[in-house]
């Protein structure tokens, strides 16, 4: 299947499954409303109210899905795919605006207490209601999973959510109907607390993905298993992925080559590699850049080894590579990757390159910093 096929099927999941929430939550909060006040529950019409906002959620899940798929422009050359990112903010705070409503009119009813009337056409309404959220959630959910869109899984876990809202609405009507207490007031705080809780975690998880964060293992693991299908390439390395939109990214990376490979079979490699990661992966890489390796004497190849046992036994270095010998200028480079625990940088690269010096005084050393972007 390309690439484009795969956008095409993962857009018509996302609308199919949000058609049929939104047709799910406009029958759903329909009944609820018209129960609800028939009784004067007031936590069966908040519930209502909750479904009727999961409509408006599902209407963003397909609007955002129908714009992140528009094909890149000139003004977005990188697509619009980050846009389902700003739809998933949109339906938080649709959640936590249920949430808030809630509360709200949870509180006044502490306050001012209207007796419920709860009969068994309405407690059928709500069992129905509970069930139809579950199987909608955990389907909406799963569908998310398969298409990589954060929005459905957000709109499912909102489902699942609802569920327990209606849960707590049954029990407190059962507790009224046989006990004469009503307690329904006090559950509906607690669940608006909960509701209040899921649209944040939701914000929080859209704004990471809009700053960006370290790529998932799998993303980099599969460009670099692809691009080491070369025998020609050793290594690869300095592996940065920027995301674009769910399952979308540019990258790009460093290889390193021989040091007797010559520029013509250097460019008719990296173009291969362009191609073959893209097939692979779908991923873009936009650069690869080039290490050379000195792979003509046996003394400078134990010269790495020895240098690269030596420089990765400093606390915080978690990675060599790069390294390469100029005899004729008696110099060495390398990178090294530290990890974000290290506070003093520039200190500890002085200190590999004083205990590299005592090795190899004869030599200049110069060490690139490299910060650990992804796991390699």
């Amino acid at each position: 299947m390309t690439e484009q096929s795969k956008t095409i099927s993962r857009e018509k999941t996302i609308v199919k499954t949000g058609i049929i929430g939104i047709v799910a939550n406009v029958l759903l909060a329909s009944f609820k409303a018209l129960v609800g006040l028939s009784v004067h529950s007031t936590a069966m019409v908040l519930d209502a109210v909750n479904n009727f906002s999961d409509v408006l959620s599902s209407l963003v899940t397909i609007i955002g899905t129908k714009i992140a798929s528009k094909k890149p422009d000139k003004k977005h050359p990188l697509g619009h795919g980050r846009v389902e990112y700003l739809a998933q903010m949109i339906i938080a705070a649709l959640i936590i605006y249920a949430g808030i409503t809630a509360l709200w009119e949870s509180i006044k009813k502490i306050i001012e207490p209207v007796e419920a009337e709860h009969s068994a056409a309405s407690l059928a309404v709500i069992s129905v209601a509970i069930v139809v959220k579950v199987f909608l959630g955990l389907y909406v959910r799963e569908q998310g999973k398969k298409a990589k869109s954060d929005l459905l899984i957000s709109s499912g876990t909102d489902a699942l959510f609802d569920a327990i809202l209606s849960m707590a609405v049954l029990i407190s009507a059962v507790i009224l109907i046989l006990f004469k207490f009503n307690i329904e007031a006090y559950v509906s705080v607690i669940i608006s607390v909960f509701i209040l809780k899921a649209g944040i975690e939701i914000i929080i998880e859209a704004v990471d993905d809009m700053l960006g964060h370290r790529v998932e293992t799998e993303y980099t693991k599969k460009v670099k298993e692809s691009v080491l299908t070369f025998p020609e390439v050793h290594g690869a390395y300095d592996i940065v992925l920027h995301n674009y939109g769910p399952d979308r990214y540019l990258g790009s990376l460093h290889i390193e080559v021989d040091d007797t490979m010559t520029a013509d079979k250097i460019d008719s490699l990296t173009r291969n590699i362009y191609d073959r990661v893209f097939k692979d992966t779908g991923i873009i890489l936009t650069a690869v850049g080039i290490y050379s390796r000195n792979s003509s004497d046996d003394k400078l190849m134990k010269m790495r080894n020895d240098i690269t046992e030596l420089v990765v036994d400093h606390k915080h270095i978690l990675q060599l590579h790069g390294f390469y010998v100029d005899e004729e200028r008696k110099r060495i480079t390398f990178d090294v990757v530290v990890d974000f625990d290290e506070q003093d940088r520039e200190g500890l690269i002085e200190h590999i390159i004083g205990d590299v010096k005592k090795v190899l005084p004869e030599y200049d050393v110069v060490v690139a910093i490299d910060s650990d972007i992804s796991d390699q």
